[in-house]
């Protein structure tokens, strides 16, 4: 079979339409698991060790494949995850179908089709007796979706012992790489104040919900677009009923940060936020979620090499930074780490979530000529 053979953009999307059509919410972990027997099925048979790891939490089962060479010292880490952000049944209102040069499917670009990508390059170079200078680990997670809070330290733990990452998070504006990421931090508000009959008692009251808005307006205050810093109170809960003064208020807080250094300054102001108001207490809790990914001179040198054979297979790559985070977050602070390597599309998260049929063959080659070259 010729290499070309091997890139098959059909045969390719018939592969990710399997996977897209096992519907995965990071919340129905049974769902998750079927698409994870099916992906560890699709490894039998190749050179490679398989360890599931049981979910917890609520969350699906995570798939580590590891290539049966090259594993006594740093090699390549390939991070994908399987869940998505559609909920069950989304798939009757997104059905897989393709029209033109689109395939559309819930979870079809971010990130069913880099994860399948990826195993199609590592299955072509198992098929063509291939063995990469170093060896390769494909982890698969099942909860990327809502901030990692179960596989993060198994990320972070074959991140260290990995010479490079490669996420395959989908592409970003016409197919360009991904080499820096903000950091996240998320946080809630608590704010208690003291009830009264706003009519007749007005002044015995202390609002938690009037407390909230000097809140929001401190932390809108935080933001600064030219430092790259964004912070937004995306939930609000208060009150009970018109006609008392509201003895509780409540918020969800979403901090994006360029820098450790700016993530030290906003975490730590944030969480000294305190009430202006005698009688009502505001509390917050949380944290930086993800380190900031920030372009490393290892980073820098791992996406010249991307690009060169990229230029070889015949597309330009060019690099971007962006403001959502990713699992590549948790590694690039110790490994050179380059996502983005998935497919390109638009609508991630959508109900017109879609990949381009023209990037899976040269972006799935990429994939290949990276396994083959880095050493």
């Amino acid at each position: 079979m010729t290499d070309s053979n091997w890139f098959d953009s059909q045969t390719i999307l018939d592969g990710i339409r399997r996977w897209v059509e096992i519907e995965t919410p990071t919340e129905a972990p049974e769902q998750v698991n079927k698409l994870v027997s099916v992906v560890a099925e699709q490894y039998r048979g190749l050179p490679v060790t398989l360890e599931r790891i049981a979910g917890v939490d609520g969350c699906g089962d995570h798939l580590v494949v590891r290539s049966n060479w090259g594993q006594e010292q740093p090699g390549i880490l390939v991070l994908s995850h399987l869940d998505t952000v559609h909920p069950m049944g989304f798939i009757e209102r997104l059905p897989f179908r393709i029209e033109g040069d689109v395939a559309f499917g819930p979870g079809i670009y971010d990130m069913k089709g880099g994860a399948y990508i990826a195993h199609h390059a590592f299955r072509t170079l198992c098929a063509t007796g291939d063995r990469s200078p170093l060896g390769i680990t494909h982890l698969f997670s099942s909860d990327e979706e809502i901030g990692s809070p179960t596989s993060r330290a198994l990320i972070e733990q074959e991140g260290r012992k990995a010479k490079y990452v490669l996420v395959t998070e989908p592409a970003r504006d016409g197919g360009k790489i991904v080499t820096g990421r903000k950091g996240v931090g998320r946080f809630r508000v608590f704010i208690k104040g003291v009830p009264a009959h706003a009519g007749s008692r007005p002044e015995d009251g202390r609002s938690a919900v009037r407390e909230l808005g000097n809140v929001i307006l401190a932390l809108e205050g935080m933001n600064d677009l030219a430092r790259g810093v964004t912070v937004n109170v995306g939930v609000v809960r208060g009150g009970t009923r018109p006609n008392v003064t509201p003895e509780e208020a409540y918020a969800e807080v979403d901090l994006r940060v360029v820098s450790l250094k700016d993530a030290d300054e906003f975490v730590g102001k944030i969480l000294a936020l305190r009430s202006k108001t005698e009688g009502v207490t505001v509390t917050v809790t949380g944290e930086l979620n993800r380190p900031p990914y920030e372009k490393s001179n290892a980073g820098a040198s791992l996406y010249e090499h991307a690009k060169a054979l990229a230029g070889e297979i015949g597309f330009e790559l060019v690099d971007t930074h962006t403001g959502g985070g990713s699992d590549g977050n948790f590694t690039a602070p110790f490994t050179a780490t380059l996502d983005g390597l998935g497919v390109d599309g638009k609508g991630a998260h959508t109900h017109y979530e879609q990949l381009y049929v023209p990037s899976l063959a040269p972006r799935a080659r990429l994939l290949h000529r990276l396994f083959q070259t880095l050493r």
